[in-house]
């Protein structure tokens, strides 16, 4: 059984603390749809941008936003690929949070073969690897230096199993969420279960944490950002020495944690701002998104378009009934339509 050492020192607290008081605040917090839709929207492609580009994607955040809506870019087709399949992961871990189901092999399998699809071979893309995998630092002028060497693959799907237990055990046991995301993060990275994308693999497992336990039901964070910015300080912070053993995950969770906390207090920030933001000499009205219109947006962010067929559909419901809900987005100033008759759609104002 998987039972990771750490201590809870002052700083874990007095961050923790920090992060559950700016939490607090951007739960309260009411602001505009169309403002918050636009965070989303902006926290959606940071994420994706920031976790591409620590594994070396060109990509900038122009073109993910590109990406995010339809558009075509010009950049490699694998680091196209690599961005469209982080979005389609990010979709994918937010249907599993609303399903509110506990985490299994299954779903770290399809999070993995999401975050490869079309950059890895379908014989390794969603199934533990098969072969001994390490970790090189290349020096340019001298020869490759190998700093990590992963546990065998024989070993690597009884790691897995350990982790996952753990990971459903630690919510019944009550550890903090932000906790057990850093824990699963690092332990992810040490087990390395497949032979690419353990990164972003991991990245969005600690996300679908976060997701699950309640800590950004916004959706409004991109702690991949904080990584991005130093991605030296994140690699050897991440260090696990040079073979997999259960290192104390203290200083890890102390990065991990200060990151996330940077990020929270971010979003406060900014919705604080926005909140009190007055428009003209008052507040202008504040619209709250129905159910059904939440669905709605969802799924406009990540597609980039709705039609009143895919309202439909996701509603499940007629689509006359549809069309009214995407009629009072309209009318609200939230989205806009494109198109007539047949090709008729509507995207985000």
């Amino acid at each position: 059984m998987f039972k990771p050492k750490y201590k809870l020192t002052n700083k874990i607290l007095s961050l923790l603390t920090e992060t559950a008081e700016a939490k607090t605040i951007i739960e309260k917090a009411k602001i505009l749809p169309e403002q918050e839709l636009k965070l989303r929207r902006q926290a959606l492609a940071r994420m994706t941008q920031s976790s591409t580009a620590i594994e070396g994607n060109i990509l900038n955040l122009n073109q993910v936003e590109a990406l995010i809506v339809g558009k075509k870019v010009d950049a490699p087709e694998r680091d196209i690929y690599e961005v469209k399949n982080y979005l389609a992961t990010i979709k994918y871990i937010e249907k599993i949070e609303k399903e509110k189901k506990p985490l299994t092999e299954k779903i770290i399998l399809k999070i993995h073969k999401l975050v490869t699809k079309n950059t890895l071979s379908k014989d390794k893309s969603g199934k533990y690897r098969t072969v001994p995998v390490y970790i090189v630092r290349r020096q340019f002028g001298k020869k490759n230096k190998v700093i990590y060497t992963a546990p065998p693959a024989k070993d690597a799907p009884d790691l897995m199993k350990n982790l996952i237990d753990w990971i459903n055990i630690s919510e019944k046991e009550n550890i903090h969420p932000v906790i057990a995301a850093g824990i699963a993060h690092r332990e992810f990275a040490a087990i390395h279960p497949f032979v690419d994308g353990n990164g972003r693999t991991a990245r969005a497992l600690a996300t679908l944490i976060l997701y699950q336990r309640g800590y950004d039901f916004r959706k409004l964070f991109a702690l991949e950002d904080y990584y991005n910015l130093d991605k030296q300080r994140y690699y050897q912070e991440i260090n696990i020495g040079q073979k997999y053993n259960k290192k104390d995950f203290t200083k890890w969770l102390e990065y991990f944690i200060e990151g996330f906390k940077e990020e929270i207090i971010r979003v406060k920030e900014e919705i604080v701002l926005l909140e009190t933001k007055k428009i003209g000499s008052s507040l202008k009205k504040q619209i709250m998104l129905s159910k059904k219109q939440a669905q709605i947006i969802d799924f406009i962010n990540t597609i980039g378009k709705i039609t009143a067929k895919d309202a439909a559909d996701i509603l499940r419901c007629p689509k006359r009934t549809a069309q009214l809900e995407l009629q009072k987005l309209k009318k609200q100033g939230i989205i806009k339509q494109t198109g007539k008759g047949p090709a008729a759609g509507y995207v985000v104002k």
